[in-house]
């Protein structure tokens, strides 16, 4: 079995999880694998942002775990979050996670561009060195389920 792909035989018994008991189980897995890749995210955060005032750390979160549309599988999401406030702060916020997400260009105070701050891609390579961890817990998630639920 190949590690970035599962096969036919996993995605079926991934499937009966998901129908076993509402999905509790895979929901419970979902929530634990997001909480993981929060905290991974969070500390490549801590190394890259020079700037230490925790409000950048403070801004990544898990989202709920749900069912997507499209695909239906199960699903959980790391973002950043804006920090609420009147509309204008929120769109400065914006514009500064963004900017240290995926770079901004550098202009001077007569507006002349002076060159291009790269982005730090936090949360793409943090979900990037997730992925061997994740295979490897829905690994023992499912021979977990296949000892005690005898699927």
């Amino acid at each position: 079995m190949s590690r970035n792909d599962f096969d036919d035989f996993t995605k079926d018994i991934l499937e009966l999880a998901i129908k076993l008991d509402k999905g509790k189980e895979v929901k419970k897995l979902m929530g634990k694998e997001g909480t993981k890749l929060k905290k991974q995210t969070k500390a490549l955060a801590k190394i890259r942002v020079k700037k230490q005032t925790g409000k950048y750390q403070k801004s990544i979160s898990r989202g709920k775990v749900f069912k997507s549309t499209k695909t239906d599988d199960m699903v959980v999401r790391v973002y950043n979050k804006i920090p609420k406030g009147n509309e204008e702060e929120m769109k400065k916020e914006a514009i500064k996670y963004n900017a240290i997400e995926y770079g901004r260009v550098i202009k001077g105070k007569d507006g002349i561009e002076k060159g291009f701050l790269s982005g730090k891609h936090i949360l793409k390579d943090a979900k990037s060195n997730f992925k061997d961890e994740y295979y490897s817990d829905v690994e023992d998630f499912i021979d977990d389920m296949l000892d005690n639920h005898n699927l």
